[in-house]
């Protein structure tokens, strides 16, 4: 694998923080594919659909602040979309291009929504992975029971044991693919025990925003209107058929894509799940 690792600085209300992402393919190509990751994830999730895309774009796979190896908010009242859209505006203006494609998994993909939901958006061909205009109350609840809990263990075994269970709707990765999406997901703190590369402070907003209701966020989706896929986990709890179905005639007109065996959410670490997105990416 060969990539690089860069930094942007950005604002919030509450200061300035740095947002890290690695780098893939030629600095030199025009063509730009923006990969963003789901909620206590980071951008290292796409290194292999990232690694698969080089030949074709200079791929950008930032940790959302508070994520990965990103700074942390002084604030976390200001963990919210609003902040990763314009924390990705100042990404783009760093990149020096006018426009970018992008891949969202579940936040990614909301993040994604809203930009391309704006006048002028730099995004022009957009995939969204297993998140959609409405997510149901008992899909929140559920990322509230884990979100923010901040564990830690003993070992990186011990870590790669929680990782396998709570992750579990990934479906059936490798040994090497959970040791993978554990090794940059996890790290070693001064006492010696394990944690995870996240803000637990990430659950605050969270938490006090969602919890007890559904989203709806069906009048942003409408605005889209750059070609989009909605790739859903055919097991997901998260995005449900019947809005997934729904998708493809509102809105953008979104073009579907289901992956069998999978809950949420599909990883793209696989072939057949890396072809369904650049063949969508990659039409004339």
């Amino acid at each position: 694998m060969k990539y690089t690792t860069g930094s942007v600085q950005c604002l919030s209300p509450s200061g300035l923080h740095r947002m890290a992402y690695t780098e893939w393919g030629a600095r030199d190509n025009p063509r730009v594919l923006v990969c963003v990751h789901g909620l206590t994830r980071n951008g290292r999730d796409f290194d292999n659909l990232a690694e698969a895309l080089s030949a074709h774009y200079r791929v950008i796979c930032p940790d959302v602040v508070g994520r990965g190896v990103s700074g942390r908010l002084r604030d976390p009242t200001h963990y919210t979309i609003p902040q990763y859209v314009a924390d990705m505006v100042t990404l783009i203006a760093r990149l020096g291009v006018e426009t970018v494609e992008w891949v969202g998994t579940s936040m990614g993909g909301l993040i994604g929504m809203a930009l391309a939901a704006q006048e002028g958006s730099p995004i022009r061909r957009l995939v969204l992975n297993d998140v959609g205009p409405l997510i149901s109350v008992e899909s929140l609840q559920r990322i509230a029971e884990y979100v923010g809990i901040d564990p830690t263990f003993a070992s990186f075994e011990e870590a790669l044991a929680y990782v396998r269970l709570i992750s579990a709707p990934f479906g059936a990765l490798s040994d090497e693919q959970w040791r993978h999406l554990t090794e940059t997901s996890v790290m070693q703190r001064p006492e010696g025990r394990w944690g995870f590369r996240y803000d637990p402070r990430i659950a605050e907003p969270f938490r006090a925003a969602f919890v007890g209701q559904d989203i709806d966020l069906w009048p942003i989706y409408e605005r889209i209107a750059v070609p989009t896929l909605v790739v859903r986990g055919a097991e997901s709890d998260l995005l449900a058929r019947e809005v997934w179905q729904q998708m493809a005639s509102r809105g953008a007109r979104a073009e579907l894509a289901e992956i069998p065996g999978v809950g949420h959410a599909p990883m793209f670490l696989s072939e057949d799940q890396i072809a369904v997105v650049r063949d969508f990416l990659l039409k004339p």
